[in-house]
């Protein structure tokens, strides 16, 4: 195990291994990001918006929400004819995370108590001034830990791209093994158990750290 450990974590192999955590945590963010805002939109439409457009958002949440992952990050990098393989790799989570968080927070919406928008117009808000400043804060203090659970199903998710040369921490442990017989080391089942183990622990740190942040925001919250 020792031994191990020492031809896995020499200093450039860390360094390499952490720059893979970058791109997990950019994608991440990225897609969180995006997701939130177009999800939102989505949400928006689907519930308020009786017409063609509502519908249309309505459509793509039920499409998206009931297909795998897998399928969309695939057909992004194979038939889009644009970007790099990060961007469309990237693209095709962010399509799939939009149509979770809309329900997220359409469900946060209709939490709301529809006094909160009579209140609203009595007080002179319009109804865009009344979602901004009114409804959407009060949705989003509301589904904080459903939205913080789908940004730790996210992390998680940006291992499907290591099946496509998309070089995050998962492609690069699998790479970094690769590379350990041209560095010296012997492979055996200790060194895939040590190195696959540790990426492991790595998930797991970082998302029970979010976990953490979410349980102490809430409590302030509900203080």
């Amino acid at each position: 195990m020792i031994n191990a450990l020492q031809d896995i974590f020499t200093p450039s192999n860390t360094k390499y291994l952490l720059t893979g955590l970058f791109y997990t945590i950019l994608v991440s963010v990225v897609t969180v990001g995006v997701s939130t805002l177009f999800g939102t939109v989505l949400a928006l439409l689907r519930n308020y918006e009786r017409r063609f457009i509502g519908k249309l958002a309505g459509a793509y949440i039920e499409i998206f929400r009931n297909t795998p992952l897998l399928l969309w990050i695939m057909i992004c990098l194979f038939v889009m004819r644009f970007g790099t393989t990060f961007f469309r790799g990237t693209f095709g989570l962010t399509l799939y995370t939009s149509s979770v968080v809309a329900e997220i927070i359409r469900g946060g919406l209709n939490s709301i108590d529809k006094g909160q928008f009579e209140a609203a117009q009595s007080q002179g808000f319009g109804k865009i001034a009344a979602f901004i400043w009114i409804i959407l804060p009060q949705t989003f203090i509301r589904v904080v830990p459903s939205l913080m659970s789908q940004v730790v199903t996210t992390i998680k998710d940006t291992s499907f791209l290591s099946g496509y040369a998309i070089a995050e921490m998962f492609y690069r442990s699998k790479v970094l093994l690769a590379k350990l017989p041209g560095q010296g080391a012997t492979i055996t089942g200790t060194h895939t158990l040590v190195t696959y183990g540790s990426i492991a622990l790595i998930y797991f740190a970082v998302n029970f750290s979010l976990s953490c942040i979410v349980r102490l925001m809430m409590k302030r919250t509900s203080a």
